[in-house]
């Protein structure tokens, strides 16, 4: 099996040794994940790796999801809560893996353009909102990449919105400074 390798946060002010590796892999609420495995292993190309639990490995990287009973209280979203998981996907394969959910039977939104990847939606069988997001084209795409970040960008279809955005936004600092 290949070294799958992580994709490693990096800033100045925090020490390699503290920095983020990635995502390992995520918990799920899932009221009969029975329901869900045919579409992870069949559609989605996940493995068993345990009760409840499946992997999904690509030539670079890996993750996991694992469900747990839900709590038998009624659900609240607030701090802390997940609206989505997404799973990556190379930005010639998207439109391969949305058909593989909608041949499952996931009801599947069309390819939708958020100009620096593109994205799928659709709930699995347990509840849980998938998203299917490319890995590009990426932040470069309308701008050089020596200066990412530096200024506000916004998508062309945000971009009559920037006076009313550039009022509530919290300017972040730059951490090259």
């Amino acid at each position: 099996m290949p070294r799958i390798l992580p994709w490693v946060a990096e800033a100045p002010d925090i020490a390699p040794e503290h920095a983020l590796l990635g995502f390992e892999g995520v918990r799920a609420y899932g009221a009969d994940r029975a329901l869900s495995e045919p579409l992870l292993t069949q559609a989605l190309a996940f493995e068993p790796s345990g009760p409840g639990r499946y992997e999904a490995r690509g030539a670079e990287r890996g993750g996991w999801i694992a469900y747990d009973p839900p709590p038998s209280g009624p659900a609240e979203s607030g701090a802390g809560t997940v609206h989505h998981v997404a799973w990556s996907s190379g930005l010639d394969e998207l439109e391969d893996w949305r058909g593989r959910a909608l041949g499952a039977g996931a009801r599947a939104t069309p390819v939708i353009d958020r100009f620096y990847f593109r994205s799928v939606y659709f709930r699995e069988p347990s509840g849980v909102l998938f998203e299917l997001a490319t890995r590009g084209p990426g932040f470069a795409t309308d701008e050089d990449a020596e200066h990412l970040g530096e200024s506000l960008s916004l998508p062309p279809d945000y971009e009559h919105l920037r006076e009313q955005l550039e009022k509530v936004l919290t300017p972040l600092p730059d951490p090259r400074a």
